[in-house]
C-alpha cells in the first residue's frame, strides 16, 4: 500500500481523531480512506447522472405529454422496492 503525507489544520486533525475515539474507525487512515471511497462513489453517481442527462438531451424531443411522463414516473416509483433503514 502506498503512503501519503497530508497536512491539515488542527481542527480537522482533532475531528479525525475524534472519529477514531468514538470507535467508528480503527485509525485516522481508515477514516481518510473511507472519505475517499465515499467521494469516489459520489463522483461516480454524478458522472452517471450527467451521462443520463446528456443522453436525454441528445435524444431530441419526446412525443409523450407531461401527464404521461409523470404517470409513468409514479408507476415506476410505486413498483420500486423500498429499503428499510
Amino acid at each position: 500500500m502506498a503512503q501519503m503525507n497530508v497536512s491539515v489544520p488542527d481542527p480537522m486533525k482533532d475531528w479525525c481523531e475524534a472519529q477514531v475515539r468514538q470507535g467508528r474507525y480503527a485509525t485516522t487512515s481508515d477514516y481518510v480512506r473511507d472519505l475517499i471511497r465515499r467521494d469516489q462513489d459520489a463522483q461516480s453517481g454524478v458522472r452517471a447522472l450527467q451521462d443520463a442527462i446528456d443522453e436525454g438531451l441528445a435524444s431530441g424531443l419526446g412525443k409523450r405529454s407531461l401527464d404521461e411522463i409523470l404517470l409513468e414516473a409514479r408507476a415506476r416509483a410505486e413498483s420500486t422496492p423500498r429499503h428499510e433503514d
